[in-house]
């Protein structure tokens, strides 16, 4: 089977094309069959034989974006079977079979039905079949063919990254490469011109051109100045079909910014200035500023500001602000409008970052000439020196002069200076000054050792001008004087051991002393002389502000004595010098062997024992614990004793255990006294406690003559031995009180004693009388009242 194509728009295509059609073959061709070949035999010629075609096909063509009404003729399919009876059935397969491309199954006619785009897709891979119409069978095997869309200019050139921004330095040379940029076409490159692209410049000339075949944009002029243009705007086309008329164009922007250099110098704007500095300037400050222009951006505009000459330099100084490019007018020294009344200063300002590249422009540097004019104002008053040390000894007398303060007016007219000390308001004013002589005198007691320096503020104003101030500071070191004595240290703990051997070092002590070194530490250690030699201990001066504690004797004994005074005396080097008394407590301890100290006091008892210090305490609480047991039992056992009154209504008189004369009525746990006072009627009142007792009423005057005649002393003796003596007596001790009052007096008796034995004729009723407070004790006395009636 044989492929033909109509496809050829070219006269070397309608050659092939042609050749192809009648003889059924070109370079593409592959043939499918059988080939009939003898192999090459030495010495004879190799014989070839045309092997005989069954199935041949070539490549197809279809053109893109066909936009006709009918479908679009690709080729004919043909087999060698293909009789024109129309048995042979030709079947296409592959990409696009059936929707892009369509075959008349009998004759092998292929049109494709859809326009065609090669940027999307190049070419598309189909297989073809003949079969028998009846039979189903193939006629020949399936073979592959292709069909390549060709390509036509259908796609403009496309700049992918613009719009471009780009930079160039000024003053570059004409030919600079300034940036490349590229176009791309989606035609085909192999076929035809579609997709060669040249470069021109639409916008730009003539500062820049461009190459039209590698699209390179170079600048076109020379020493391009960025101060006169800086930005630039460059429009680049691209046109395919090599530039020719009818191909397709587009075009980017270029946005060229040119970028400084160092070409132009400082400039001042001015060869003269002139300044005006008050001669109250303070040292330091900024007086003025200055500026030169620079064209240039960026670091090639930095500058730095210097003086050259001028009668100033030594007074004043300037320096460069980076930010504002300016340079700053200082002052070194102060200014005197009195000794000199105007300054000259050249001041130069030069780049600081050069291109030699430029340096035929000229030198980057620029000077002018300043004139400082000094001006005159009032002035404070000005100290001789700018701070004062002055000295005093501490415990001088009040109105010492420690020091005079000197201040003049600096103006011509010399006005008078008054001073003044400037006091916080929570200063201690321990000094005064002259108000008119700057003389500074003490106006209380100093004392070193409580503040060793004074700094104060001296102020002096003009008489003229109170309002002018100026200060000064005044230091004051107080001077020391041996006004204390030395001490010891600390407090020392001396101990002495009981094995301790005759000139033993114990301790060793030192001193301290308040005053300043020249005045202390040069201390003296010895014994008072007044007192008798000491027996047990002595002590040695070390000579190095030290002394050491020594034993006279041999063993100590802690049962004899366990605490020894030694008292010591101290002396210091100043002048005159100075000492003091102290006494040492030195205790006597139980050692060890190599010294070290076991027990002291106390302490040597416990561990003799065998007991801690815990574990006396634990006995001592048990032992409080048992004693509190005892007394709350002692307690618990009184307070359930039966009364001996059972009856609230008994009013019989007791004796109670207060410290007053006589007894309540309702206390009943005090002895009856009634036997007491009536003993002649005691054997016929033996009655039981534990029941009401029948009282008999007996006359007073009875009652009265009876104790008259009745020992009381043998009385109470008789009752002890009865008590004695009863077997039912509680098991407990019992104690009975009985008291006397002697004979009646003629003023008679205030106590109580005999209401339970008389009538009483007091009228309670007034008691009602006495409001709601006395109710319950009048119904009391009144239920009594009535009983007795009764």
């Amino acid at each position: 089977m044989k492929i033909t194509s109509t496809s050829c728009i070219c006269p070397v295509l309608v050659c092939l094309c042609f050749v192809q059609r009648c003889y059924g073959t070109t370079h593409h061709s592959s043939i499918k069959g059988t080939r009939n070949q003898t192999k090459h035999i030495e010495g004879e010629t190799e014989v070839h034989h045309r092997p005989k075609r069954g199935w041949v096909w070539n490549q197809f063509f279809v053109l893109e974006e066909h936009m006709g009404p009918d479908p679009q003729y690709v080729g004919k399919l043909h087999s060698n079977s293909d009789k024109g009876d129309g048995s042979v059935k030709y079947i296409l397969t592959g990409e696009g079979a059936g929707t892009i491309f369509i075959i008349d199954d009998t004759t092998g006619d292929i049109h494709s039905t859809k326009s065609l785009d090669r940027e999307q897709k190049t070419h598309y891979v189909l297989h073809a079949q003949a079969i028998d119409r009846r039979t189903n069978k193939p006629l020949e095997p399936e073979s592959e063919f292709i069909i390549k869309v060709q390509d036509i200019n259908d796609n403009a050139p496309k700049f992918t990254d613009g719009p471009y921004i780009v930079t160039v330095p000024e003053m570059s040379d004409m030919g600079t490469s300034v940036l490349q940029v590229t176009a791309t076409d989606a035609d085909d490159p192999t076929y035809g011109n579609s997709a060669r692209v040249v470069y021109s410049i639409l916008q730009g000339q003539p500062y820049f051109s461009v190459d039209p075949k590698t699209g390179v944009i170079r600048t076109a002029l020379h020493n391009m100045d960025r101060e006169a243009r800086e930005h630039y705007s460059v429009v680049i086309q691209a046109k395919d079909m090599a530039g020719q008329v009818g191909g397709l164009s587009g075009s980017t922007t270029v946005n060229i910014t040119l970028t400084d250099v160092n070409d132009n110098p400082p400039r001042f704007p001015q060869k003269h200035y002139q300044l005006y500095v008050p001669e109250s300037a303070q040292v330091g400050s900024a007086v003025g500023k200055i500026k030169a222009n620079d064209a240039d951006t960026g670091s090639n505009a930095d500058m730095t500001y210097s003086i050259i000459d001028g009668d100033g330099v030594g007074i004043f100084s300037i320096s460069t602000d980076k930010e504002t490019r300016e340079g700053i007018l200082s002052l070194k020294k102060p200014l005197n409008y009195e000794k000199k009344k105007s300054y000259t200063l050249n001041i130069e300002g030069a780049n600081t970052h050069l291109d030699f590249r430029f340096s035929h422009l000229g030198p980057f540097k620029d000077a002018t000439m300043l004139k400082i004019i000094v001006g005159d104002v009032d002035e404070p008053p000005l100290f001789s020196m700018p701070s004062y040390v002055m000295e005093v000894y501490e415990n001088a007398k009040i109105g010492t002069v420690v020091g005079t303060v000197l201040a003049q007016d600096p103006d011509s007219a010399n006005s008078l200076v008054r001073y003044f000390i400037d006091y916080n308001a929570e200063d201690d004013r321990f000094f005064n000054i002259d108000a008119n002589t700057g003389t500074i005198k003490t106006t209380k007691v100093l004392d070193r050792e409580e503040t060793p320096w004074y700094n104060i503020t001296v102020a002096a104003s003009e008489n003229d001008n109170p309002s002018l101030l100026s200060h000064v500071t005044v230091g004051i070191r107080v001077l020391d004087v041996n006004d204390n004595p030395p001490e010891l240290a600390r407090e020392y703990d001396i101990v002495v051991c009981e094995n301790s051997k005759p000139g033993q070092v114990i301790h060793t002590i030192s001193a301290t002393d308040k005053d300043d070194f020249a005045n202390g530490p040069r201390f003296s250690f010895f014994l008072d002389e007044h007192l008798s030699i000491n027996p047990n201990f002595t002590l040695k001066d070390n000579e190095d502000n030290t002394a050491s504690i020594l034993t006279r004797r041999r063993r100590f004994s802690r049962t004899i004595q366990d605490v020894y005074y030694l008292p010591i005396m101290i002396s210091d080097g100043g002048i005159p010098s100075l000492s003091s008394s102290s006494t040492l407590t030195i205790r006597v301890c139980a050692c060890e062997r190599d010294g070290r100290v076991r027990t002291c006091h106390a302490e040597a008892f416990l561990s003799s024992a065998g007991l801690s210090t815990g574990a006396l305490i634990a006995i001592l609480l048990c032992v409080v614990i048992l004693l509190a047991i005892v007394v709350l039992f002692i307690t618990l056992r009184r307070s359930k004793k039966e009364p001996l009154i059972i009856s609230e209504e008994d009013v019989r008189e007791n004796v109670v255990t207060y410290d007053d004369e006589g007894g309540g009525e309702e206390d009943t746990e005090a002895f009856d006294i009634t036997a007491l006072r009536n003993p002649s009627a005691a054997e016929e009142l033996k009655y039981r406690r534990d029941i009401r007792p029948e009282v008999k009423l007996t006359p007073r005057h009875q009652t009265l003559s009876t104790l008259e005649s009745i020992d009381v002393q043998e009385f109470i003796k008789q009752r002890l031995a009865e008590a004695d003596l009863d077997p039912s007596v509680p098991p407990y001790d019992s104690l009975q009180t009985y008291a006397y009052e002697g004979q009646r007096s003629e003023a008679g008796s205030i106590s109580s004693l005999d209401s339970a034995t008389t009538q009483s004729d007091q009228d309670y009723q007034y008691l009602g009388d006495w409001g709601p407070e006395f109710k319950k004790l009048a119904e009391l006395y009144g239920e009594i009242e009535s009983e007795r009636t009764t």
